[in-house]
Order: structure tokens, then sequence, then C-alpha cells
């Protein structure tokens, strides 16, 4: 069970040889590495699910290889998103193994991810940025000093609404009690990679962010930045796995205006709860204490109401344009984009 799915085994990843599994996605949501939060989002799973089928789909036609299988109808059948009238929360794919590495005296040890190990999830979140709406990361870390402008390759300090020339591409660890950034010469040793290796989840990643841009725009959207995540196969081939492209794994934006888990994130910033929460990760990394939650002094609030229902609607509209399909019966996401900013104007208030 994760945060937002749970994976179901049908058969175990062995070896060399791959498994096959199912995820069954929810309606829970989770925001700063915190977990499952106390609402849940009519809609959400099965829009995910689908917009996460949409994009595999269409990357794989672009050359890439990916683990997705297809989707499971209530009958059982394994079909594509071209023949689905209804929601489907469930998605087939093929599974690989998961070595994860082991936490000591305040450190994580990736030596078992070595040159000749095969069939396994890579341990690293793989990020592309076009720009820089409200809200990203690369704010903070500029701000602390953990990211240079050198980096960005930008030679002013950049503003909320920026965008980059090309793609910036970050990387992060996967598999650690909350994520943590790197440098690409520390993703290439923690996971085994060689030169060769990084250079094609580089360009898996490219691909990717044109697929999903491309996807977004149908939708009047602006793809942002999004992550994705990658496995080597029984040959040790770069695949990709988990799902992309939705509005958990993406950033976009609706003529300026968040249109992702953003949204949950803006509400949750001005409560106490998310003081409590960076202030609990600060004391984990000082103290080398690898659950930070434990040290958190409060728990989340739930959902202003009215936010909530925005939140369905928004993720359901999306899915609706993705798919060119009226999947689930709401507004059009320009009308929902509409209500969502005169709730913004009340609750800035």
């Amino acid at each position: 069970m994760g945060s937002v799915k749970n994976l179901q085994t049908i058969k175990k990843a062995v070896g060399n040889k791959s498994g096959v599994g199912r995820f069954v996605f929810s309606d829970r949501y989770s925001v700063f590495d915190w977990g499952e939060m106390p609402d849940h989002i009519v809609n959400k799973g099965a829009a995910l699910c689908l917009m996460g089928a949409y994009c595999m789909e269409k990357i794989e036609k672009r050359g890439v290889k990916t683990h997705y299988r297809g989707l499971i109808k209530k009958d059982g059948q394994v079909v594509s998103t071209n023949e689905i009238k209804e929601p489907v929360s469930v998605m087939e794919i093929n599974l690989v193994k998961v070595v994860r590495p082991k936490f000591k005296n305040g450190q994580y040890n990736y030596s078992a991810y070595t040159s000749q190990l095969t069939n396994f999830l890579l341990p690293l979140e793989v990020i592309y940025r076009n720009g820089l709406p409200e809200g990203s990361s690369v704010f903070k870390r500029l701000e602390k000093g953990d990211l240079t402008l050198e980096d960005l390759k930008l030679d002013h300090q950049p503003q909320p609404g920026e965008k980059f020339q090309k793609p910036f591409f970050d990387v992060s660890t996967k598999l650690e009690e909350r994520d943590r950034y790197l440098s690409w010469q520390e993703a290439q040793k923690i996971s085994g990679l060689n030169d060769k290796e990084i250079k094609a989840v580089k360009k898996v990643l490219l691909i990717a962010n044109k697929v999903i841009s491309q996807v977004a725009k149908k939708a009047e959207l602006v793809n942002e930045d999004g992550k994705i995540e990658l496995a080597c196969g029984p040959k040790r081939e770069l695949m990709l796995v988990d799902v992309l492209g939705t509005l958990d794994e993406c950033r976009f934006t609706y003529h300026g205006e968040h249109v992702s888990k953003e949204i949950a994130r803006q509400f949750y910033r001005k409560t106490d709860w998310y003081q409590d929460v960076e202030e609990a990760k600060r004391k984990a990394t000082e103290q080398g204490h690898e659950n930070w939650k434990e040290l958190c002094q409060s728990q989340p609030p739930k959902l202003d109401p009215n936010l909530k229902k925005i939140i369905s609607q928004v993720y359901a509209a999306t899915a609706n344009a993705f798919l060119e399909k009226d999947i689930f019966d709401v507004p059009k996401l320009a009308e929902v984009m509409k209500e969502y900013t005169i709730w913004l104007d009340k609750f800035s208030e």
C-alpha cells in the first residue's frame, strides 16, 4: 500500500524474470512526503489511472520501453485507453525487484547497486523543469545555497513564472524516507549506472517531457515540471515504470494558475502543520533520524470542503481533456478553474 495507490502482486519478480502486478489507484493523496492525508478526493484515483495510462501509451509510440501492460475493466479484460468509456482505476504492469538501500549511522548504503544488477528499480526520481512556477522547490534551494544560478544556467535571479530556454534536468533519491536532491554524479554513483546508461536516462526524460507537454496542450495546460521513475529490465534494458504525466507527477498551469497537486500544497503551506513539518525535517537531518514524521508536533488538518470539491473536479476534468472523452460527469476544465479562482480570492483575503 502506497500513499495514493495499492500494488497487487500477481507474480513476483524473481532473479532475471519480471513479475506481473496491478496498481489499484485510490482517492488518497499525499503532500510534503507525509503519506495519506485526512481527506479523500472523489474520482482522483481513476483520473490518475487514465492519465497515466494514456501518457504511457503515447510514449511507447516514441520507442520508449515501459512496464505498462494495460487497463483492467470491471470484467477483468485488459484494454487500452481507446477502449475505455467509463472510469477505470486498475492498471496492469510488469514488476521488477525493489532493492532498498540500508540505513545505518545516519546514512543510506547503496552498495547493492552494481553494474551487474538486473531487473531492478532505479533508486532515483528523475525530474524535468521547463519553468519555475510559484511553489517550485528551486527557489528554496537557491535561497539555501543547495543550488546555484550556474547549475540552472541562468545569469540572473529567477522570478516565479519564469521559463527555461532549455529544460533543466534534476534528480533526487526515490527509496529514502524523504526525497533528497542529488548531483548527477551522485545519482550515477548510488545507482550503479555507467556513463552510457546515464545518458540514456536523460534521453528518456527528454522524450517524456515532450510527450507530456503535447498531451497537456490539448487541455490548454502548460507542462511546468514533472518526474519519471525508471527501472532496468532482465537484460538491464532501461524502461519507464510507475506512472507519468498525471497531476501528481507533474506541475501544470492553466493561464498561470496551478492545475496539479500544488493546489493542495498551497492550501497547506498556510497552516501551522506545514511549519511543524519543516521543523521536523530540519531536526531529522541534524540528528541523523530516518523517520522525520516521528518528530512532527501536529497532524494535518482537513481541506476546506469547497476546495476539496474543486480539486476533485480538476482531476476529473483534466483526465477528460487528456483522453478527449467525457469519462467523468464534470464541467470543462475552464469552468472548474473559474470556480477555483473565485475560491482563491476569498481564501487570500
